[in-house]
């Protein structure tokens, strides 16, 4: 067993007493004030456990957000680390209660239990007296979970600083597989106006927005591709007034999936040139590419076979996958850093009320990435 592994489940209940203090402090997203307090809580364990440079970033219409530096070496080398604490549950949505090793609650998993074993992985390295010419920033956020709005600029700036970006996301159920890629997504809404008339009198002189949409959408679903991981969702549709009334305006939100950034640029430009299908009809398209894909890459791949090296070492074999849902590290991603996500601990629930963590996973997957950033921190 490694060092750094044998101090970490030498510490697991204290390990679990963090992700705890986490969990219990309860961030919604659209919560500021919560959110805050929350943030404060993860200042706190950082000083304590790793005692590095802390930065607040101040936020006016979402929470606070956090740059935690281990290290001293050049900027330019840096590690980049990001994750998220806000959640998607409103506060008292979901219990919090410990159960058969299983530790429930709100951003357990999606991502309190990520940003637990982060800093005990630096806990670990700093007990240990590791250090490197690489120092390892950790960037966390509190608007994930509602787009990242007001984090993505920081987000691809630090990532442009450094030379790998690790995300402890949330893993891929129920074994713990990494993510080593991730689908881009783009997210759109497609707004069709016509012209009202009564559907009885005269609906021949009326443009109905609804047959518009209609045609709109098959037009759309034509772009559909399984075989090449290209998907396209109406997830939405509203539009019109009254039965007897042709319509003058329809709408639909579009969520469109793809493997390739080379896919997304040739999906943007397709969704958002319309043809129109009807005279009269007037179409316009809002949005676009919300996040590139997080491709696998030989450098990618070349990560993974790292962290399934420690983890072989650990006594246990880490397995990788895809997701066809977006994070941070589709940022990292897109600009061009080789990142690896899912690296959160065993669990499974996310956004869902079984949402829980793994408790004595919680040792192996704090030394997997104490062990991974030990090795590249140079």
């Amino acid at each position: 067993m490694s060092e750094l592994l044998t101090y970490l489940k030498e510490n697991e209940k204290d390990i679990e007493q963090t992700l705890l203090k986490l969990v219990t402090a309860e961030s919604p997203s659209r919560n500021k004030a919560l959110t805050d307090i929350c943030g404060l809580v993860l200042k706190e364990e950082f000083d304590r456990l790793v005692g590095g440079k802390a930065e607040t970033i101040i936020k006016e219409e979402v929470g606070n957000q956090y740059r935690f530096t281990y290290g001293t070496g050049d900027e330019s080398e840096q590690i980049l680390i990001i994750g998220h604490y806000d959640t998607v549950w409103d506060q008292g949505a979901l219990p919090i209660r410990k159960e058969n090793g299983k530790l429930y609650g709100p951003g357990a998993f999606d991502m309190k239990g990520g940003l637990t074993i982060t800093f005990w992985a630096l806990r670990a390295l700093k007990e240990a007296g590791i250090t490197g010419k690489r120092k390892i920033v950790v960037l966390v956020t509190s608007d994930e979970e509602i787009g990242s709005d007001h984090s993505r600029a920081l987000i691809e700036e630090e990532a442009k600083k450094s030379v790998m970006v690790f995300v402890p996301e949330s893993s891929i159920s129920p074994d713990g597989a990494v993510k080593t890629a991730r689908k881009g997504v783009g997210i759109l809404k497609l707004k069709v106006y016509g012209k009202a008339v009564h559907a009885g009198i005269d609906p021949w002189s009326g443009v109905s927005a609804i047959d518009e949409l209609a045609l709109q959408i098959a037009d759309l679903k034509k772009l559909d591709n399984k075989e090449d991981g290209i998907s396209i969702n109406i997830g939405k549709i509203s539009g019109g007034t009254r039965t007897n009334v042709v319509a003058a305006y329809a709408e639909a939100e579009v969520d469109i999936r793809f493997e390739k950034k080379q896919q997304g640029d040739e999906l943007e430009k397709a969704v958002l040139n319309r043809p129109v299908f009807i005279e009269g009809a007037t179409v316009e398209m809002e949005g676009g590419i919300n996040r590139y894909p997080l491709e696998r890459t030989e450098k990618v791949v070349s990560l993974y076979e790292q962290l399934k090296e420690i983890a072989a070492e650990h006594g246990y074999i880490l397995k990788e996958g895809k997701s066809g849902g977006g994070s941070d590290g589709n940022f990292t991603a897109g600009v061009g850093v080789p990142t690896i996500d899912g690296l959160g601990p065993v669990g499974d629930g996310a956004h869902a009320e079984n949402e829980h963590i793994i408790l004595e996973n919680l040792p192996y997957r704090a030394a997997l990435v104490a062990e991974v950033l030990k090795r590249n921190i140079g």
